[in-house]
């Protein structure tokens, strides 16, 4: 079974609150996995770093964005089949 955890800061978090939610597969309700809830400190710690690399992601300019997210899609769709399990 599948454990996810966070990524906070550029890293990989597992969560220390304790508390895990199943991750069902919608097609059958069966459970894939389970993920970490947040601790209020992992949730600051997350909500913080946001905050932090805001302005420099404004700060980049528009075609640098697209590049990025461009990107990104070209990532999640080579995995796509890894991402639907």
């Amino acid at each position: 079974m599948i454990e996810y955890g966070h990524f906070i800061g550029g890293e990989r978090v597992a969560g220390t609150s304790g508390r895990k939610q199943d991750v069902m597969q919608p097609m059958d309700g069966t459970v894939r996995g389970t993920v970490a809830l947040a601790s209020q400190a992992e949730l600051r710690a997350a909500v913080e770093n946001a905050k932090a690399a805001q302005p420099g992601w404004a700060a980049t300019n528009p075609q640098r964005r697209v590049r990025v997210l461009m990107k990104f899609l070209e990532l999640v769709t080579g995995e796509y089949d890894a991402l639907a399990d």
